[in-house]
Order: C-alpha cells, then structure tokens, then sequence
C-alpha cells in the first residue's frame, strides 16, 4: 500500500507560488516515498493573432537585396572563412 501524502505549510506555500499568474501551462509534483521531492512549472505563451508569413518569392527577395548575406570564400584553406556579399 503507498504510503499518505503529507503536505505541509510550506509545501502549500510553495505549490501556490508556482501556480500563481499562471495563465497557460502546468505544475508537475514529484513525490518520492509519500514526500513531495520536487516541484516543476512549465509555463505557455499563446498569441491571438499568429505573425504574417512571407511568401517564397518574398523570401528569396529579402535574402539578395538584405545586407549581411554572406557566402564561402573560394579557395580558403583550414577553416571556413565567410564574407559579406553587398
């Protein structure tokens, strides 16, 4: 037979520090033995409106026309050596 559960005050208090504001998510109590041996707080952000997407064509026009596009240096020996391409 699994040995009761015992929860203090504290672990009360600790239990309801984690839940509090917490809008989206989860607390997960781990009990070993019949104690409470861990407490974990997974916490969600969840957006209204999702973020607008570009197209491909966007994409590909943003990437040539962006500064900081870099490419490998031909004939570089050891490590990789990259540019900026402007």
């Amino acid at each position: 037979m699994a040995k009761p559960l015992e929860v203090d005050e504290v672990w009360q208090e600790r239990i309801l520090e984690q839940v509090s504001g917490l809008q989206y998510g989860q607390v997960v109590i781990t009990v070993h033995d019949g104690r409470i041996v861990q407490i974990d707080r997974t916490e969600r952000k969840r957006y209204d409106a999702p973020a607008p997407r570009q197209t491909s064509a966007e994409q590909a026009d943003s990437d040539q026309s962006g500064a900081g596009h870099r490419t490998k240096a031909k004939g570089s020996k050891g490590g990789e050596t990259l540019r900026a391409v402007q």
